[in-house]
């Protein structure tokens, strides 16, 4: 593959004609328009370039995709914020993101990381990517990173943030909205630039705060008279979503490694997603030139994005439910934004379908519905049927799913009975299962009422063959030190007092 020496823009989805370095668009996270930042082209591969990822390591692989995206960073930039992001000694295991043959599925586990979710193959790096980019371009002002989280995400955030130079970061997360390992996490997190807020609301309401706070231009205002800048590790932020990419061409060296595949196969995805940015990492790999040949989007009974899959209809006007796939209990999937970016390539219409969905819905019509299904099938999966899937994994397999898992496991079984496709599937694991001890036992038919967390963990050992991670294990002995709450209505406040205090960074 001959490899042009460009330098890739990125501009917003919503029409905005700026165009940023992607080292600009990182430090940025939102465009000033209210839009997501996407490249303004594609960068594409050859089946050489994927078969010559076989013999690499995680960060190897992973400095020759992003290497295609971020073309302002030198080869001795990227080179270095891998390094430090994936090979400190913070992942449990030397492939990073293993591929794991169960059954007749592959599962790629992406939960090795420090905080056992998936979010760590982003968070882990994307502070890197940011530091290097305040460097690169000269910022003198510090950087405020606000998180909406629905579980995992603050958590990673804040692990990867933690006393990173010119930064501070805030994680709001859904008083009630996240499982209790899921709360220790980030209530007894360590590190001088860091805050914690619950919110009393769901996580669309912590989000939809995040997204009022970043578009207040007097509040932005304010902040920039304290010489504060706000930027977001959410998936909305690029520096967010492209490490996720890499997994994917990851996986596919390994399954090719491992004989499973031949060079050239198209295979399935099964993603459990809610906010739309994992499996859109998926899409863009697949557009690059990776022989995908479904991408299947699991979820739970906040089923939206499924509906949306089916019928070209985003309606967010429905019951919020709480379910014990948490992670995924998100009404707005801010990344779906990107994806009818690049299906349209019409600025002026993803602005419009944004507008209309602060009113409640969007209708995309039926011409780009079938363009979108071409790619993308959608199911959903019930808490009750979630516990029966790891249930039955685990006797089958002797395997345990988390139950974020085993919604895309559940859905990717529904997904081969109705279509009868007979491509490979690759089952999406997004968090260990020992961060939901609790449901899993409870679907293993364990009594868990009134035990408590670590007791849990114990348990859950006894009948998994992976230990229970040293990030989860020592929260026994770790104190909490965040205490903060505030309703949907006061995010900026709470964000003003964290802005105004002293300086946490030297």
């Amino acid at each position: 593959m001959k490899k042009e020496a460009i330098v890739l823009k990125y501009s917003s989805t919503r029409g905005n004609a700026e165009q940023l370095d992607s080292a600009k668009a990182i430090i940025r996270g939102l465009a000033a328009d209210g839009g997501l930042f996407v490249p303004d082209a594609m960068p594409q591969v050859d089946m050489a370039f994927i078969e010559g990822l076989k013999a690499l390591s995680y960060e190897e692989r992973a400095e020759k995709v992003l290497g295609l995206f971020l073309t302002d960073y030198t080869a001795e930039e990227l080179a270095g914020c891998v390094t430090r992001a994936y090979a400190n000694g913070r992942f449990d295991t030397e492939k990073r993101a293993p591929v794991k043959a169960v059954g007749e599925k592959s599962v790629l586990e992406l939960w090795h990381g420090p905080t056992s979710a998936f979010k760590d193959m982003a968070l882990q790096l994307l502070p890197q990517l940011m530091s290097t980019a305040l460097k690169k371009t000269g910022e003198k002002d510090e950087v405020l990173i606000l998180v909406a989280t629905s579980g995992d995400t603050g958590k990673a955030a804040l692990e990867g943030f933690r006393d990173v130079p010119q930064i501070r970061i805030m994680v709001f997360y859904p008083q009630g909205g996240v499982s209790r390992i899921q709360q220790l996490q980030m209530l007894t997190q360590e590190g001088g630039n860091v805050n914690v807020t619950a919110v009393t609301g769901n996580f669309d309401d912590a989000q939809s705060g995040v997204k009022r706070i970043f578009g207040d231009k007097d509040f932005n205002e304010a902040l920039a008279a304290k010489g504060i800048r706000l930027s977001s590790a959410n998936s909305i932020n690029w520096g967010r979503l492209v490490p996720q990419i890499v997994y994917y061409f990851s996986a596919y060296a390994d399954l090719l490694s491992a004989g499973t595949i031949e060079p050239g196969e198209a295979i399935d995805f099964t993603v459990p997603t809610g906010n739309f940015g994992d499996i859109l990492a998926g899409f863009y790999a697949k557009c690059m030139g990776l022989p995908v040949h479904k991408l299947i989007c699991a979820s739970n009974a906040n089923n939206v994005l499924t509906d949306f899959l089916r019928t070209g209809v985003y309606d967010r006007q429905r019951d919020f439910f709480k379910t014990i796939s948490p992670s995924m209990d998100i009404l707005i999937s801010s990344n779906l934004e990107r994806l009818l970016y690049h299906m349209t390539e019409d600025k002026a219409k993803v602005a419009s379908w944004m507008q209309q969905l602060q009113q409640g819905r969007y209708d995309v019509g039926s011409e780009l519905l079938a363009k979108i299904q071409e790619t993308f099938w959608a199911d959903w999966t019930s808490d009750e049927d979630t516990e029966a899937c790891i249930a039955e994994v685990y006797r089958k397999h002797h395997y345990v799913a988390d139950p974020h898992t085993a919604v895309a496991w559940s859905v990717a079984e529904k997904y081969q009975q109705v279509t009868g496709d007979a491509h490979h599937m690759v089952v999406v694991s997004t968090a260990s299962p020992y961060k939901f001890n609790g449901s899993v036992l409870d679907a293993l038919g364990v009594k868990t009422q009134g035990v408590d967390e670590f007791t849990l963990l114990d348990e859950l050992q006894q009948r998994n063959e992976d230990p229970i991670p040293e990030g989860l294990a020592s929260l026994r002995k770790k104190d909490v030190r965040h205490d903060g709450v505030c309703a949907p209505a006061t995010m900026e406040k709470a964000v003003m007092l964290f802005a105004s205090a002293d300086s946490v960074q030297e």
